[in-house]
């Protein structure tokens, strides 16, 4: 599923939607991502938290850890204050990334239960979505 398809789900894209070009990996979006929180919302950095969802594992592993509660879909990285920040994270240039079905349906879930959701493009982006959290609802 293409980013720009977010709207019709009523899903907020923060960051520079018009950048095209060379830009990191999202690993190391998110690596920059924790650092600025850290330096910028250090009580929201204390209980961020990135769901590491991704990688292959073997079929008996996926049904393993779908038992112990691993939730395809799940957003990069939630923030669990009232309420919640639950945030997908892709790469700045959003046409080098893709969304799945299952995460615009987590994300889709969590806002109608209450959750403040967004897809954030690169470092940047996701710093945009914690300031606009910040002002909405303040630390």
């Amino acid at each position: 599923m293409n980013l720009t398809t977010l709207s019709k789900h009523a899903i907020p894209l923060y960051g520079d939607t018009g950048y095209r070009g060379k830009c990191p990996l999202e690993a190391a979006e998110a690596v920059s991502f924790f650092c600025q929180l850290r330096a910028e919302f250090p009580e929201l950095a204390k209980v961020a938290t990135h769901i590491r969802n991704e990688g292959k594992r073997t079929k008996r592993q996926g049904y393993q850890h779908q038992q112990e509660g691993m939730n395809t879909g799940a957003s990069d990285v939630i923030i669990p204050v009232c309420p919640p920040i639950v945030m997908e994270m892709k790469r700045k240039d959003h046409t080098l990334s893709s969304i799945s079905k299952e995460q615009v349906d987590y994300l889709v879930a969590a806002a109608n239960g209450g959750a403040f959701t967004g897809v954030a493009l690169g470092a940047a982006g996701a710093m945009e979505m914690v300031r606009a959290w910040v002002a909405k609802y303040g630390r």
